[in-house]
């Protein structure tokens, strides 16, 4: 059997903490990106092969991961590099997974379900903690509540940002909140939505924010209202409302660039002593029409390590597995235990 396996933009920040445990557990993936320099010289550090391509030219695209049986793309922002790489792993056959969490890009996968489906591949993005702990907190509050119409999800993490987080987040400030209603996706202003939520540290006031489960929970569940929430001070909440003032200059490139360009220079993302201190508590809440309401919590470790053991574990489950082809979340991929699965998660209970 074909045990390749690519990791894409290997050289950015959480790229090499999945390559890096990769080659700790004696994995061999081929590391691959644009930056020569940075991809040769952590693929020599690990003694791994290494391919160096970028994602204008598909047919070199397609020629380059040809063979690999999964590919995990962390080349950010996906908003850009999802679609050149999904395109390219339906003509190469191989699998797409990547650590993203834009709605867009779970909508772009759910279109592409026929087209992955005849050529026998999986494409699931997400497969970080953009959405495995939520997403499989979605498909347990289902089988739970069967006849839920309304799902809200949450969580309460305090590790902070890598660059390719910080420059993802900026992008999504000038496109507005996000929640699902009567199954279509809509945009809301920031912090349209504020509410008290105990996550599984104690109540906290939360806002709405725009997270990749208003597409993944639906496509998992079925459940046609969705949102998410995050704990938010009194200042962060007006700071929000105060962005959607400024949401047409956010739109525009220049304004963009700019922003990305400090954030390239300000933020390096958290090391392995502050991610080690920082648990995450991932809470949900479904509601059905009758006013049942079910409660589901779980305590994971920091998103960014939650990211490396969770992005390997659906690699290894491809790897040894042959589902059948087309898009698929995490959970309806492995299923909602596959969060409990991963170190450092508690269990998952329910309410």
């Amino acid at each position: 059997m074909n045990m390749n396996f690519m990791i894409y933009g290997a050289n950015g920040y959480t790229g090499e903490l999945i390559a890096r445990e990769a080659a700790r557990r004696g994995l061999t993936p081929v590391l691959a990106g644009r930056n020569r320099e940075q991809i040769e010289s952590l693929a020599k550090e690990l003694n791994l092969e290494s391919r160096i391509f970028g994602l204008n030219d598909a047919t070199q695209v397609v020629e380059n991961i040809k063979g690999s049986q999964v590919v995990l793309h962390c080349a950010g922002p996906f908003s850009a590099t999802s679609k050149p790489m999904m395109e390219a792993c339906i003509k190469a056959g191989s699998h797409y997974l990547d650590i993203t969490g834009e709605i867009d890009v779970f909508e772009l996968a759910q279109s592409l379900n026929t087209q992955a489906s005849d050529a026998g591949i999986v494409i699931c993005p997400g497969v970080g903690f953009d959405v495995i702990p939520t997403d499989c907190v979605a498909a347990a509050l289902k089988e739970a509540l069967p006849d839920a119409t309304h799902l809200a999800l949450g969580f309460d993490s305090q590790t902070g940002f890598s660059p390719g987080t910080a420059k993802t987040s900026t992008e999504g400030l000038a496109q507005g909140g996000k929640v699902r209603q009567n199954g279509k996706i809509f945009t809301v202003a920031l912090a349209h939505k504020v509410r008290r939520i105990d996550f599984g540290d104690g109540q906290k006031s939360a806002m709405v924010i725009p997270w990749g489960d208003v597409s993944t929970a639906f496509h998992t569940t079925g459940i046609p209202n969705i949102e998410v929430y995050v704990p938010a001070s009194s200042g962060m909440i007006f700071g929000a409302k105060l962005t959607n003032c400024a949401r047409p200059l956010l739109k525009i490139s220049a304004v963009q660039n700019l922003l990305k360009s400090l954030i390239g220079k300000s933020v390096t993302g958290p090391d392995e002593e502050l991610r080690a201190k920082l648990p995450t508590f991932v809470w949900g809440e479904a509601r059905n029409a009758r006013g049942q309401v079910k409660t589901a919590r779980i305590q994971t470790v920091n998103a960014y390590s939650l990211t490396i053991t969770g992005a390997l574990a659906v690699i290894e489950y491809l790897l040894h597995n042959q589902p059948q082809g087309g898009a698929y979340t995490p959970a309806k991929l492995i299923g909602a235990e596959l969060v409990t699965r991963l170190p450092g998660s508690g269990p998952l209970t329910i309410s």
